[in-house]
């Protein structure tokens, strides 16, 4: 059932079974900026894309997009992509770099978010957060900023600056997460990030963003919403679901509903009235919980059962392999498992957990 690490992709059991030559990594993948982001792939970008060209497909689906590196490398492979994931600011990422093909920030757009000024009924981030994530004047600006953003009439242009801002606020988090505020002072370590503003930081993005753009001649889209309600009639879909863990949570609302929240300035989302940190109230996901998994997989197996399937998957998490191989069995001729070794990261402090784990593609073929 398993094939190696170091298996060479068109190594019969995967794809047409036919040994061919091993496609390149684009270049272009390069270019997506990194999100600090619970576990993203970033770092298994060259792993996935092996596994990848191996398999015929021309139509894929990102059912969990997530910090969308794997949407963008989809798109950077030539495919058509749907990217679509169940929070909005992951929407609003792979707006700006896989459905948006030639739109870019320029000059003028960018002088005109940096002149805005937000009316007094529009200081909610200001009046919210104070005390809680970034300075007085930081907060200021981010209610200026979208007000700005808003008065850009390009979907493409306010997904692409958004992107920036988002981008902005994660950099300037000292542990990369929203779960604990407090003084900035006592992070101030000398790492850059942390030297800049949030301005100086939206700035520098907007061209990170920029020069990521770029058109595969498709005609590829993003979506929020739920991944069932997502395209099935596709030839592959990447599954990258928020797994329950053995320990601690996977709660990604809890880790960034700042970004949740300012994705939309949090125009129809509740938050949580006991909260310090103003968390807001988490959408219910049936991945999220063991006593809704099991049946939140099968259902998804079913849902593309027509599609060569590639489940993301870390040893540290429930349900186990074993089970999730027998449930793709159930809807699909052939089950292969590729494995890896792999350490996640989580925060930047020295105290920081690394999580050892074996890191799986279970790829299932019809």
């Amino acid at each position: 059932m398993s094939l190696p690490e170091t298996a060479t992709p068109g190594t019969p059991g995967l794809g047409s079974g036919l040994l061919r030559l091993v496609e390149p990594f684009p270049v272009q993948a390069h270019r997506y900026p990194r999100f600090r982001y619970m576990g993203s792939k970033h770092r298994l970008l060259e792993w996935i894309h092996g596994v990848l060209t191996d398999l015929e497909f021309d139509r894929a689906v990102d059912g969990f997009s997530g910090s969308g590196t794997v949407s963008y490398l989809l798109k950077a492979m030539g495919k058509e992509v749907v990217a679509n994931d169940f929070l909005r600011f992951p929407g609003v990422l792979t707006r700006a770099l896989v459905e948006n093909g030639d739109t870019r920030l320029g000059a003028d757009d960018v002088d005109a978010v940096l002149a805005s000024r937000a009316p007094a009924r529009r200081r909610f981030i200001e009046r919210t957060f104070r005390d809680v994530f970034y300075t007085p004047a930081e907060l200021k600006f981010l209610d200026d900023a979208w007000e700005g953003i808003r008065g850009l009439s390009d979907p493409a242009k306010q997904a692409l600056a958004l992107s920036a801002l988002l981008r902005s606020c994660i950099k300037r988090q000292p542990r990369g997460v929203f779960t604990v505020g407090g003084d900035l002072e006592k992070y101030k370590d000398g790492r850059r990030d942390l030297q800049l503003s949030l301005r100086e930081h939206f700035v520098e993005q907007v061209r990170e963003y920029n020069r990521a753009v770029f058109d595969n001649g498709r005609r590829n889209r993003s979506r929020h919403g739920d991944v069932f309600a997502a395209p099935g009639d596709t030839d592959l879909v990447y599954l990258d679901p928020p797994y329950v863990p053995r320990s601690d949570d996977n709660c990604y609302v809890k880790r960034y509903h700042f970004l949740e929240g300012l994705a939309c300035y949090w125009e129809g989302v509740r938050i949580l009235p006991d909260s310090k940190v103003r968390k807001i109230e988490k959408p219910f996901t049936p991945f999220s919980y063991r006593r809704t998994a099991d049946d939140a997989f099968r259902r998804l197996f079913r849902h593309f059962a027509d599609a060569t399937i590639v489940l993301s998957y870390s040893s540290n998490a429930y349900p186990d392999l074993e089970w999730l191989v027998k449930a793709m069995k159930a809807v699909k001729r052939r089950v292969e498992v590729v494995a890896k070794p792999h350490r996640y990261h989580f925060g930047t402090h020295g105290a920081v957990r690394r999580n050892q784990v074996q890191e799986y593609l279970v790829v299932g073929l019809s």
